[in-house]
């Protein structure tokens, strides 16, 4: 075992070479990186997801290692992996004689509660370093909300623009007379302009997928272990980024809120994963996005719509984590405890919409904003279903969850279980929103017109009963008034023949 003064850990989604800890070769530290069953079990998780962060992990370590950096690499399979962090660097800090333990700050508060434990004995002394990731740090949002009683988006996202010189006039000014271009971002997608290629690189990952499975490691959905195409290093997240900017951000604004079954990323970017565990820095995304709208490529209208996800919503959802952390995932407003039908593993349901966006989060682990929030998400709150088990399928499904981003949008923002604390309202619809933004309805075995009855789309009763059962908490909400104002003139009758509907459909979730 190699000596060492200082070990120095580097988490799955810490994979920054160009941190400052690398920026000079350092012989007397040794840098750490394990993959351990803690951190695949804790969860159930996607069978990509745990190829991706992995595979992106042997190939960080490699070019750390190519600079002359001193690695020591604990695979799942290494019969000395005792699969716990603590247990690994109290091993390797005993091994190595090392009198310095440091380690990035971690996004999940699980992880900065363990890594930080008073309790946890370790034979070394201990250092965080900040991650040097975000624009913001854990608390600025809520240092910035303080005295608020709500903590709404937009503020925060213009304040960060005019901090950090974003899309703004030399007055100072938002580009455009506005900040925000969301009105031009609702667009349905008809096939027209073609979506491109996906040219990402594909790799053979059957090796690694095997070694996976040989340590017992549980996932779901499909690993596409020998035709795996995520960015894995820096290099390629670039790439990614390039091509995006050149190929697939001119149409994003437009169609950003778009759903088709022809295709199942449309004009995204695919960046998050390599966003989230930090082979690409936000700045340098959003200014790419802010250079190729001055350089006259995209409209004002795409680059915000993509700048307001980034430098807005990405950096307030961690705002919002830190500051409710924990106990955050408990929160449940609606006192919702249906359980998760066993179509969120297998995608067989009758309603198209969520067949698609379910079958496809379980084929490439991977679904846009608005398949999450107002297919998946809106039909989980229509129903009733526990927030907790909600928010946990999300957390392993997707290969960019992370909890600190994936907990306030899911238990948040999709869920409204914090009670508006994060959402302004809960972000419900019958049919008529999923059939104007996709062509879902096509096609399927249900009606997007007839509320009752056997032959009625779900969502249409699951929709007007979800209020009128929840008057008492929602009456009072502005954003909604008008749902309350149509419910009050509807026939009582008609109202109890949908709330009958509803209960029928609760109670077969299973077959629905």
């Amino acid at each position: 075992m190699q000596s060492a003064n200082t070990l120095r850990l580097v988490l799955g989604d810490q994979l920054n070479p160009s941190h400052s800890w690398f920026h000079t070769v350092d012989p007397s530290a040794l840098y750490v990186l394990m993959e351990v069953r803690q951190e695949t079990d804790y969860v159930r998780h996607h069978a990509q997801k745990v190829i991706a962060i992995f595979a992106a992990m042997r190939s960080f370590a490699e070019e750390i290692a190519s600079k002359g950096h001193r690695v020591h690499y604990i695979a799942i399979s290494d019969k000395h992996n005792v699969h716990s962090i603590q247990g690994n660097v109290a091993r390797l800090v005993e091994d190595c004689q090392a009198s310095g333990f440091e380690y990035q700050e971690p996004d999940e508060y699980r992880l900065d509660a363990q890594l930080s434990d008073p309790s946890w004995s370790l034979a070394a002394s201990r250092r965080m370093v900040t991650s040097e990731h975000f624009y913001t740090s854990r608390h600025e949002v809520a240092a910035l909300f303080v005295g608020r009683k709500q903590w709404l988006m937009e503020s925060f996202y213009r304040a960060m623009r005019t901090k950090h010189g974003v899309l703004l006039d030399p007055r100072g000014k938002p580009e455009g007379g506005a900040w925000n271009f969301d009105h031009d971002n609702r667009k349905p997608w008809s096939g027209d302009p073609p979506v491109p290629p996906d040219v990402r690189t594909q790799r053979d990952h059957s090796a690694l997928w095997a070694e996976i499975v040989a340590a017992g490691v549980q996932t779901f959905g499909r690993p596409h272990a020998s035709d795996f195409c995520w960015p894995l290093n820096r290099a390629e997240s670039l790439a990614q980024l390039e091509v995006f900017v050149s190929t697939t951000l001119p149409f994003f604004g437009d169609f950003q809120d778009a759903m088709s079954s022809y295709s199942w990323r449309l004009f995204h970017s695919l960046l998050s994963f390599s966003l989230n565990t930090k082979m690409l820095h936000p700045r340098e995304v959003v200014q790419r996005v802010e250079q190729a709208w001055r350089e006259g490529t995209v409209s004002l209208a795409s680059a915000e719509g993509f700048i307001r996800q980034v430098l807005g919503w990405r950096e307030y959802v961690r705002g919002v984590y830190w500051a409710r952390m924990p106990g955050y995932e408990k929160n449940n407003f609606f006192e919702h405890m249906a359980p998760l039908p066993e179509w969120f593993w297998t995608g067989k349901t009758s309603m198209r919409c969520v067949a698609q966006a379910v079958g496809q989060s379980l084929d490439y682990a991977y679904a846009h904003h608005i398949q999450r929030l107002m297919i998946i998400g809106n039909f989980s709150l229509l129903a009733g279903l526990d927030p907790e088990a909600v928010h946990q399928w999300y957390l392993g499904v997707y290969i960019d969850a992370f909890e600190w981003v994936e907990l306030p949008n899911t238990l948040g923002m999709s869920q409204f279980a914090d009670g508006g604390m994060l959402a302004t309202k809960p972000y419900v619809s019958s049919a008529a929103y999923i059939d104007r933004m996709s062509d879902a309805c096509k096609g399927c075995r249900y009606d997007k017109k007839q509320k009752v009855g056997p032959d009625a789309c779900p969502f249409n009763a699951l929709y007007w009963d979800f209020f009128a059962r929840n008057a008492g908490k929602l009456g009072k909400n502005a954003r909604v008034s008008l749902v309350y104002r149509q419910l009050e003139k509807m026939d009582p009758d008609v109202l109890a023949q949908l709330r009958v509907q509803a209960r029928t459909l609760q109670a077969s979730l299973e077959t629905i």
